[in-house]
């Protein structure tokens, strides 16, 4: 079994609480449901968030899911000028049997122009 970093971002209309919290669950259950995790999968997850979201902490939506016993913690992303806007970020650490070029890294909504590349 490996420890994986498993990234993943969304983006939301507006700084509401009810968007950042639907957009983190949706964005956390897709990451999950990707990369076959079971809850006890997950070590830990940091959430970001662009310095125009502050109506909710993120890890907020993730507790809501079941993961009350989950290390999570919420920062800020760094605040540069030409960044997409309304960002919310997370890094999951994860054990698993998935090889590296396996792991499904999630980008949904207006977040996929971030990584192309590796967007589904």
């Amino acid at each position: 079994m490996a420890v994986r970093a498993i990234r993943g971002a969304t983006q939301v209309d507006a700084d509401d609480r009810d968007q950042v919290l639907e957009a983190t669950r949706e964005l956390v259950s897709t990451v999950v449901e990707r990369n076959g995790l079971d809850h006890d999968d997950i070590i830990s997850i940091l959430f970001t968030a662009t310095p125009d979201l502050v109506s909710e902490f993120p890890a907020l939506a993730a507790r809501e899911l079941g993961m009350g016993d989950v290390p999570l913690m919420c920062a800020t992303e760094i605040g540069v000028a030409h960044a997409l806007p309304r960002v919310l970020r997370l890094m999951a650490h994860v054990e698993t049997d998935r090889p590296r070029g396996d792991i499904q890294h999630v980008y949904l909504r207006g977040a996929v122009a971030l990584r192309r590349d590796i967007a589904q």
